[in-house]
């Protein structure tokens, strides 16, 4: 079991736009790990997740600041509704990475709602390193494959597409993986 020890804190409006420039940093970082500067996958003009998005997800869902050794080192949003649950957004600040913080922030938030019986959330597919995390330390599995020719229910995209480049109008590609993870 995980050994870093970490508190989860509401998160106060005076933090909040903290929170959002830190959740940015860190999907930036990531993607520019995987990608370089090169990468095309921005929701925004140069970044990877949207203010509208992390804002979203805020106003609509619960969001915690990931505390580890009295400093802020991230950040969770989740969203329960019953005995469902959706993790819409997690980032540990990169400084920060492969020291379990991530890991436990997410049994803490397990702890935080036990009546989760089924807990959800998408990665795009670029984000190996996520998508290591959700499937080999969070226990989470890939239950469907978001691309050009199944696109998700809630897709800002029209299904307009080159059938051809397997890209939407925008000439951005759909590609996301979506997870579960059930608790018995």
């Amino acid at each position: 079991m995980n050994e870093t020890e970490v508190t989860l804190i509401p998160l106060k409006e005076e933090d909040r736009e903290q929170f959002i420039t830190d959740n940015q940093w860190a999907f930036k970082y990531g993607s520019t790990i995987e990608f370089g500067m090169r990468n095309d996958e921005y929701e925004e003009g140069d970044e990877i997740i949207s203010r509208k998005t992390i804002e979203h997800s805020i106003d609509h869902g619960e969001a915690y600041r990931i505390i580890s050794d009295g400093k802020k080192v991230g950040g969770i949003i989740v969203s329960v509704d019953g005995n469902r649950g959706d993790l819409e957004i997690l980032f540990v600040n990169p400084e920060c990475h492969s020291k379990g913080i991530g890991q436990a922030a997410w049994f803490e938030m397990e702890k935080l709602h036990p009546e989760v019986k089924v807990w959800e959330t998408l990665t795009p597919y670029f984000e190996t390193r996520n998508i290591h995390f959700y499937v080999n330390k969070l226990g989470f599995h890939i239950v469907e494959f978001f691309n050009p020719f199944h696109p998700e229910p809630d897709s800002p995209y029209d299904g307009s597409r080159d059938e051809e480049m397997g890209e939407d109008q925008s000439g951005r590609e759909e590609l996301d993986f979506r997870f579960e993870k059930r608790i018995s």
